[in-house]
C-alpha cells in the first residue's frame, strides 16, 4: 500500500524519473495557483514591455517611512562680497621681507616703486618713489583718474550727419573714435560702439535725396600727431593722426587690436557712409552751415565705458580723445597737448601731488613723459579707499592677472599666485616696463602698488614685476 503523495519507482523508467500521486482537491488548487502565477508573470512581462526592461530590473526601492522630503534644487545667487576692513594689517617690515627675494632679480633693472594700504593710508614699502620715470601706458592711470574725477560718468558724444548744399550730406565727428563701420549685427572692437549703418538708415528714413557725402573739418586743433611720437607707429598699430572723426580707432581691420592704423580715418568714415547709402562718388571735405538741419545722429557709449575700454585694451587713441574731451569741458584747447595739460591740471586741483610730472601726451606713448611711482600708487590707493567714490570705477578697468586685457597672457595660473587676484595696468616701451594696481592678500587685505622698471628688456622685466605683485598676494606680512 502506498501513502498518498509518496514517490515510487516503476520498472522501465530511468533513474530520476518520478511519478507523484495526490488527492484530487489538492490537484485543483495547484492548477489554480499555477494559473494565477502565470497571469502575474504575463502582466509583469507586459509592464516591462511598456516601461522598459531596464526600468523593471533597476526599478527604485520603495522609500522607507519617515524619510525627509527631498530638498529643493540648489540655485546660484551671485553677489559681490566686500572685503572685510578688519583683515590683518601688513607691516612695513613684513612687506619688505616678502619682496626681498624678488627684488634681487637683475631683470628689474633700475626699479622705483611704492606699496600702500588704502584703508589706513600707510605706506608699506618704497624705493625712490619720487623719481620721475617714463611711465609708458601707466600714464593712462592719470588720464582715467582726471576724467573720472571731473566729468559725468554718463557723458556721451554725438556724431551727426547734417544737410549740405545740392543734395550733399556732411558727416560731423564729435571726437569719438569708437564709431564703427561694422554692419548692424556684426561684432565691434569697442563696447557698445555707435554705427555708421545706423546713420545711413536714419538718412534713408528721412526721405531726403542724397547725391554725395562730405566730412566736416576736424574740430581738434593743432598738430594731429604729438611730435615725440614715431610715425612708424601708425603702420605698427599703436597710434594714428588724432581727429574729431575716426572709425574703429583708425584700425584698417576693425576687429584686430594690433591692426595697422589709417592716416586718413575721416575719409574712411565718409566712404563707409557713402557705401551704406549706395553712393560711389568721391568723399570731399565741407564745412556745414550754421544751424544746418540734422538728418541723423548716433551716440557713443557712456564715458565710464570708454574709460574702461581705454584701460583694459591700453588704447592710445581713446586715451588722447578722452583727454581732449576733458580739456574742452574745462575750457581748454581741443589739442593733444591741451589734453595732457588738462589731466595734470585736474589732478592738481583735486588735491594730488603732481610734482615731477611731465606729460607730452595722455596715452604714455611719448618717451618724454615723466611720472613718479608715488603718484601712480596714490591714485590707485585713492580709488581703493573710501574718500574718492568718483575714482572707484577705475579699479574695474584694470585687467585681471592671467585673465583679461593686457594681463591675459601674464601671471600663469599654478605658477604665479597673483593669477586672478592681481588687477593692474601695464606699461611697456623700449627699455621701460611698469605695473600699477591692486592685490588682495591671502588674509583678505587689499594693497596697492606701483612698480616702474627701466633699462632692461620688457620681455625680461615683465615676469620679474609679476613676481613682485604675486608675492604680495601671499603676504601675511606682519613679521
Amino acid at each position: 500500500m502506498v501513502r498518498a503523495g509518496a514517490r515510487v519507482r516503476t520498472g522501465g523508467e530511468s533513474e530520476g524519473n518520478q511519478v507523484a500521486t495526490t488527492r484530487p482537491g489538492r490537484r485543483r488548487w495547484r492548477a489554480v495557483l499555477i494559473t494565477v502565477l502565470s497571469l502575474l508573470l504575463v502582466a509583469a512581462l507586459a509592464l516591462g514591455g511598456v516601461l522598459g526592461y531596464d526600468w523593471y530590473v533597476n526599478r527604485p526601492e520603495p522609500i522607507p517611512a519617515g524619510t525627509p522630503a527631498q530638498p529643493a534644487a540648489a540655485t546660484v545667487d551671485p553677489s559681490i562680497v566686500p572685503v572685510a576692513g578688519t583683515a590683518p594689517e601688513p607691516t612695513r617690515r613684513g612687506v619688505t621681507a616678502q619682496l626681498r627675494a624678488g627684488l634681487r632679480d637683475p631683470a628689474l633693472g633700475k626699479l622705483t616703486g611704492m606699496i600702500s594700504d588704502p584703508l589706513t593710508g600707510e605706506t608699506l614699502w618704497t624705493q625712490n618713489p619720487d623719481d620721475p620715470r617714463t611711465p609708458a601706458s601707466n600714464a593712462k592711470i592719470l588720464t582715467a583718474a582726471a576724467v573720472l574725477e571731473q566729468l559725468d560718468h554718463d557723458d556721451r558724444l554725438t556724431t551727426e550727419v547734417v544737410m549740405g548744399a545740392d543734395g550733399q550730406v556732411i558727416l560731423v565727428g564729435a571726437g569719438d573714435p569708437t564709431l564703427t563701420v561694422q554692419a548692424a549685427d556684426d561684432d565691434t572692437f569697442y563696447t557698445d560702439a555707435p554705427r555708421i549703418i545706423d546713420l545711413a538708415d536714419q538718412i534713408k528714413r528721412s526721405g531726403v535725396p542724397v547725391t554725395s557725402v562730405a566730412v566736416a573739418p576736424s574740430s581738434i586743433d593743432g598738430p594731429d600727431m604729438e611730435r615725440t611720437w614715431d610715425t612708424d607707429d601708425i603702420e605698427g598699430g599703436d597710434i594714428a593722426p588724432i581727429t574729431s572723426l575716426m572709425v574703429d580707432g583708425a584700425r584698417t581691420d576693425p576687429l584686430d587690436e594690433y591692426s595697422p592704423r589709417s592716416d586718413s580715418s575721416p575719409e574712411d568714415a565718409g566712404r563707409a557712409l557713402a557705401s551704406a547709402l549706395g553712393l560711389n562718388g568721391p568723399v570731399t571735405e565741407a564745412a556745414p552751415a550754421s544751424g544746418a538741419r540734422v538728418l541723423a545722429s548716433v551716440e557713443s557709449a557712456p564715458l565710464s565705458t570708454r574709460v574702461g575700454d581705454m584701460m583694459r585694451l591700453s588704447d592710445n587713441i581713446l586715451a588722447e580723445t578722452l583727454a581732449i574731451e576733458l580739456s574742452v569741458a574745462i575750457g581748454g584747447p581741443a589739442t593733444i597737448n591741451g589734453g595732457a595739460e588738462a589731466v595734470v591740471k585736474v589732478l592738481r586741483e583735486k588735491g594730488f601731488n603732481v610734482s615731477g610730472v611731465v606729460l607730452r601726451d595722455s596715452s604714455g606713448l611719448s618717451g618724454a613723459d615723466r611720472v613718479p611711482a608715488r603718484l601712480l600708487d596714490q591714485l590707485v590707493s585713492a580709488a581703493a579707499g573710501d574718500s574718492r567714490p568718483q575714482l572707484r570705477p577705475m579699479l574695474d578697468t584694470f585687467p585681471v592677472a592671467g585673465g583679461t586685457g593686457t594681463l591675459a597672457e601674464r601671471f600663469p595660473p599654478g605658477k604665479n599666485p597673483g593669477a586672478g587676484w592681481v588687477r593692474a595696468k601695464t606699461g611697456t616701451l623700449t627699455g621701460v616696463s611698469s605695473l600699477t594696481g591692486i592685490v588682495q592678500t591671502v588674509e583678505g587685505r587689499v594693497l596697492t602698488f606701483a612698480f616702474m622698471s627701466g633699462g632692461t628688456s620688457p620681455a625680461d622685466a615683465r615676469p620679474a614685476l609679476d613676481e613682485l605683485a604675486g608675492a604680495l598676494r601671499e603676504c601675511g606680512c606682519r613679521g
